[in-house]
């Protein structure tokens, strides 16, 4: 577990993955570029010691960019969702014995909470807030202007429970940037939901578990500070803004303190985004500032996106498997979940299955559709074998090719919500969906006849000719 971002740079350093730049470079377009073609060699996270025009601020990119830096972070990702599920996981307490052991498991879940402090580095220094003093990104040409790319936007709704999101800023002027809230986001809910300027704050930096815990489909109510301290794997400080009533991350670099005034919708775009092409926005509301905190010496963390695979292909594979034991909570049947590193996270999802009886396939992938938007978003859903790796595409490929009838198990779902940014779908956020049952049949679902017999070698022919093969291939 780590303070803050300055510990996981140390621990990042000490194994060699990150390096240093002391050339002076701009965050308009060189950044962003050096950042795109380390990201496509697999190569480091880089931290930018010298930004020219910003003398206050360093820079650092490519901060998850493999999955051995997200565990680094976050530990077993698979742990991380089960110490969420423990309370509902356990039998209900009818001894003593097991009334106590669930006063323990809440107790433990308890430990995850929020943990208040007066002060904090955050407020090393507040001053009146100017958002063109900090090195966000210009990532690509054609961008609209300069992005906060990896700020998490606090809020909070009217039952006190916090949401964590990590939205495009796009910075208009000294005090004002659009929040491109997709409708199907909870800060979006929220926006919809209020009449006037809704207290918010913009996190700059931050421990690796309270940055990641921002990208996660946490489920309403779940507040998200208390799911980003089951990721870090206990509570996290923050302390009472200055300029809002809202609780703010401790040991963040930086936070901008104001509010979303949802009636004030501006044109945000164009944006070079994951899809690989300029996405061009549209109308949203403006953050409005009200205050600048943030340390001495502050840190700017920022990500670039375009084609995959960039830094947020890893991100998704951290998303599958924190929820992994989720999906499992709810879908017993599930063996395993690949979102593919070039399926742009929400485009493509392949699924495992213990299938028990006829049409069960298509039952996940309508019920995995109907998960919020931890999954609702997801556009091709292949549904194939337990006995299947899903995460090889070859092994996927095969069982699509032998097992699949396209007139019995394709299924188009038309008139569907999809991602906003989903340069396929006709009307942004509106298209269909595409299912594929590539299950062994039953009986049921192949005209009453049985599944061919799949070949296998004999075992004891393959034992004695063992030797002869290693001796092949060692030749």
């Amino acid at each position: 577990m780590f303070s803050d971002l300055r510990e996981f740079l140390k621990a990042l350093e000490e194994r060699g993955w990150l390096k240093r730049v002391s050339e002076p470079l701009s965050p308009e377009l060189e950044i962003p570029e050096v950042l795109r073609q380390v990201m496509y060699a697999r190569g480091p996270a880089v931290l930018f010691e010298s930004v020219r025009g910003f003398p206050k601020w360093r820079v650092v990119g490519n901060l998850f960019g493999s999955l051995d830096r997200i565990r680094l972070a976050l530990g077993e990702l698979e742990e991380a969702g089960r110490r969420l599920l423990e309370p509902m996981a356990s039998p209900p307490p009818l001894t003593l014995a097991d009334k106590f052991r669930a006063a323990v498991e809440l107790f433990e879940l308890g430990r995850y909470a929020p943990r208040a402090v007066r002060g904090g580095p955050v407020k090393e220094v507040v001053e009146e807030p100017n958002l063109l003093s900090i090195p966000a990104f210009k990532t690509w040409p054609k961008d609209a202007g300069r992005y906060i790319t990896f700020g998490v936007l606090i809020t909070r709704d009217s039952r006190g429970v916090y949401n964590l999101g990590v939205y495009r800023v796009q910075i208009l002027n000294e005090r004002e940037a659009v929040v491109h809230a997709q409708i199907h986001k909870r800060a979006a809910d929220l926006f919809a939901s209020s009449p006037g300027c809704v207290d918010a704050a913009i996190a700059i930096g931050g421990d690796p578990a309270f940055l990641l815990s921002g990208i996660m489909p946490t489920p309403y109510p779940l507040d998200e500070y208390l799911f980003a301290g089951v990721l870090r794997g206990g509570g996290l400080e923050v302390t009472k803004g200055v300029a809002t009533d809202l609780y703010i991350p401790a040991r963040a670099e930086a936070v901008i303190e104001g509010c979303v005034d949802v009636k004030d919708l501006r044109r945000e775009g164009p944006f070079g985004d994951h899809y690989g092409v300029y996405d061009q926005g549209g109308l949203y509301p403006v953050f409005k500032a009200k205050a600048l905190l943030r340390r001495e010496d502050p840190i700017y963390y920022g990500t670039v996106v375009g084609r995959p695979p960039l830094e947020d292909a890893y991100m998704g594979k951290a998303v599958e498997r924190v929820f992994l034991p989720v999906l499992r909570f709810l879908l017993p049947e599930v063996a395993d979940l690949n979102l593919p590193e070039f399926g742009l996270f929400q485009g493509i999802a392949i699924v495992s299955i213990k299938k028990r009886f006829p049409g069960h396939g298509k039952k996940v992938m309508f019920a995995l559709w109907g998960l919020g938007h931890m999954m609702s978003l997801t556009k091709v859903v292949i549904v194939v074998d337990h006995d299947v790796n899903v995460h090889d595409l070859n092994e996927v490929l095969f069982a699509v090719a032998q097992r699949v009838d396209p007139q019995r198990d394709v299924v188009i779902v038309p008139g569907a919500h999809v991602d906003v940014l989903d340069t396929g779908s006709p009307v942004p956020g509106y298209g269909s969906k595409l299912g594929i049952d590539a299950t062994r049949k039953l009986p049921e679902e192949y005209g009453g006849r049985p599944w061919p017999e799949e070949v296998a070698p004999d075992p004891e022919v393959a034992a004695r000719v063992k030797a002869v093969v290693e001796r092949l291939l060692s030749l």
